[in-house]
């Protein structure tokens, strides 16, 4: 999903991925506990992914439902300049495609 919104790996190792939109921008990682502990997905978090369009809030969340994922509010107006689609991701991570 994040290959479709432009980005790409920027770090990576045994513990972690790191995808980029190249120098300047946001990064996420997925990252292995540093405790050693089982990852468990958060009840009350939540990562919000900026998709720059209302049609690419509904491409990225089609194909996050497309590979599995579970929906957590169809993509629509949720305010006066807040669009979003909202899934979890296999493991029940929370998250969501928005344009403002």
């Amino acid at each position: 999903l994040l290959a479709d919104m432009g980005a790409k790996r920027a770090m990576e190792s045994d513990r972690f991925i790191g995808w980029s939109g190249g120098e300047g921008t946001a990064m996420l990682m997925v990252i292995k506990p540093a405790d050693g502990n089982e990852a468990k997905a958060g009840n009350g978090n939540m990562v919000a992914l900026a998709a720059g369009s209302n049609e690419k809030v509904d491409a990225l969340y089609a194909k996050a439902i497309e590979l599995g994922g579970t929906d957590e509010g169809k993509p629509g107006p949720r305010a006066d300049t807040f669009y979003g689609g909202y899934f979890r991701d296999l493991d029940g991570n929370k998250f969501v495609f928005f344009n403002m």
